[in-house]
């Protein structure tokens, strides 16, 4: 008798190396600079920043792998929205309300999970 496989939900040691990795991707399209990952991933420590270059890394916290899926979630939609200037778009000054003139990168450089949210949302909005 067969016995059906039980499909096991990924833990966070499970998705570290696969975020991380396409974190990175996504910050050398968008052309950040190291104190900018940094700020995105919430990281003050440039050494942690450097372990987790490296994949040195056992596990992300909630808080990491949190702010890693809204800026994967940010650049897919882009993507989707706009194929040929969605890397650019980042860095471009923008009139819609959530940004006031100011870019997307601006708005999620404060270092609040929440400014993250935001952005995605927004760019999820614009996908209907």
């Amino acid at each position: 008798m067969a016995v059906a496989a039980v499909a096991r939900t990924p833990d966070r040691k499970d998705l570290t190396g696969p975020a991380l990795r396409t974190f990175f991707r996504i910050a050398d399209a968008w052309g950040l600079k190291e104190q900018e990952q940094m700020r995105l991933l919430g990281l003050e420590s440039r050494s942690t920043f450097q372990s987790w270059k490296r994949g040195a890394v056992a596990a992300l916290s909630k808080d990491a792998l949190e702010r890693i899926s809204y800026v994967m979630g940010i650049y897919k939609a882009l993507h989707i929205l706009l194929p040929k200037t969605a890397d650019d778009w980042v860095r471009k000054p923008n009139k819609a309300e959530p940004f006031s003139g100011r870019s997307a990168l601006d708005r999620m450089m404060s270092g609040n999970v929440a400014d993250l949210y935001v952005v995605r949302q927004y760019v999820d909005g614009q996908r209907g």
